[in-house]
This record gives structure tokens, sequence and C-alpha cells, in this order.
């Protein structure tokens, strides 16, 4: 019995987890970026402390390959939310920042963001909650 109340409470974590994420991407996409676009700009915003990253800190941010995140960069920088720049001692190191576009959609973005994680730490934390859902045949999101 045991085993099944922890496979329960795995259900219900991975449940809510993704419930936020099809929240989030929903919400990048209503401010008129992707949900990839949203996340890159979050870690040049805040995976460092200098509110600018390498391509390399955000491939660690984003957990993708150095080459992919090169692309994605591209083409937020084509959509005017991020500018590129060589990097002060190693002009070979690309330093990636938000444009005032970036921060103007980073910061809506992190409103609806925290809205929603608040309403979401409130009922994640009367848990089973998803069992009575279940039970109703009542969906979420």
């Amino acid at each position: 019995m045991k085993n099944l109340e922890i496979m329960r409470d795995l259900a219900w974590f991975r449940y809510n987890l993704r419930r936020f994420l099809r929240f989030s991407e929903n919400a990048a996409r209503e401010c008129g970026v992707t949900p990839q676009q949203h996340q890159l700009m979050l870690g040049v915003a805040a995976f460092t402390d200098q509110s600018k990253a390498t391509i390399s800190e955000l491939a660690e941010f984003l957990q993708e390959r150095n080459n992919s995140v090169v692309g994605l960069v591209e083409r937020a920088a084509e959509s005017g939310l991020v500018r590129r720049q060589p990097g002060d001692a190693d002009r070979r190191q690309v330093v990636v920042s938000l444009t005032p576009k970036g921060e103007a959609t980073l910061e809506k973005l992190t409103k609806m963001h925290h809205n929603e994680a608040r309403r979401f730490r409130e009922e994640f934390l009367n848990g089973r909650d998803w069992e009575r859902r279940a039970a109703t045949g009542k969906k979420t999101a």
C-alpha cells in the first residue's frame, strides 16, 4: 500500500507540473513569444546575477546543446527580444542581454506567472484534489 501512496503523490505532482507548464506555454503565446523564447528571456535576466548570459550559461539553464541555443538566440534577436554582443574578455564569446521590448515582455509574463504560481501553491498544498476532479470528470486548464 505504501507504494500506491507514493505513486499517487507522484501522479499529483506530475499532474500539477504539467498544468503549470501548459499555463506557461499559453501565457507566452498570448504575449506574442514562443514558450522557448520566454524561457530564454528568463535565463538571460535571472540565471546569473548580471542580467546577461553567455550561450554556455543559457545552454545550462535551458538544458539544451549550445548549437540549439544559438539558433534560439538568433530568432529572439530577429524578433527584437534580445541583443547579442561579443564578450569583453573573449571576443569569441557571445553575451546575450534583453532589449527594452524583451524586458517589457518578460515583466508581463513574470506577473502572470507569479499570480498563477500563488494559485497553484494553494491548490497544490490541498493535495488529492485531482481524485475529486477525476471522479467528477472535471477538466482543468
